[in-house]
This record gives C-alpha cells, structure tokens and sequence, in this order.
C-alpha cells in the first residue's frame, strides 16, 4: 500500500466531514467548525477508525455523523487501493485559527509505522504551506 493512497483516503473522510453536507454518507448536515468553537480549547478531534470525537460536549447529531463516516471508512479505503488490515490511524482536528479561519490537520498512519500529518486552512481546505 502507498502512504500517498492512504491520505488521500484521510483528507477525503476528513474534508467530507469539515464541508458540513456529508455527501460520503448520505447528505448529513453538520458543522464542525462551529462544535468546535464551543469546545474548550477551540478544537474537535476526531478517529474516524473507532467513530469518536476527543470532545463529550459536541451534539448528538456530529456524533451520529462521526459513527457514519466511520461505517463509510472501509468503502472509501477499498476505493483508494487500501487495506483496512493495514491502517492504524485515519484522524482529523478541526479548529478555528485566528490567521486563517478554518483549519484541518489530518493524522493518518499505517501497519509498518509510515504515518504523516497534513494541514489544511480555509473552507476548501487549501493545504498550508510552511515557510522556512
């Protein structure tokens, strides 16, 4: 399995779920970015592996949305050549950033320990450069 193929996988999971339509499973209306401005912190934090968010204060409707995206998960991974035997990790945070509105960072990691993080900003999640 590439590790390019599995983040895809993570930023197609995680993009579906900060666009707030929930095409991937089903056209479920949600708002991250606003839970998360309630949450302590700023910040959401999901698994889409297990299906739970790092927040208990989010509504039950982001729950239930997290749990269908978790049930798509595989569906998704077969699409893109993944292995879910081969996937360890596939997790999301979603936060506001005062310099840059929205932000999503996307944690994905597979079986032989090759893992990668990647940020993104804005509401078509544009990746973020560093600069150095």
């Amino acid at each position: 399995m590439k590790l390019s193929n599995l983040k895809s996988v993570g930023h197609n999971i995680a993009d579906s779920l900060a666009c707030g339509n929930g095409f991937m499973i089903g056209i479920y209306g949600t708002d991250i970015y606003a839970e998360a401005a309630r949450q302590p912190g700023g910040f959401v934090h999901v698994d889409f592996i297990a299906g739970t968010c790092s927040s208990p204060d989010i509504s039950e409707s982001l729950r239930g949305a997290i749990r269908l995206y978790r049930d798509a998960l595989p569906a998704l991974c077969a699409r893109h050549n993944v292995s879910m035997e081969q996937v360890r990790r596939v997790e999301a945070r979603y936060e506001l950033d005062h310099i840059h509105g929205t932000r999503l960072t996307v944690s994905v990691a597979d079986a032989t320990g090759r893992q990668s993080e990647d940020s993104y900003v804005g509401i078509l999640t544009q990746r973020l450069r560093q600069s150095r």
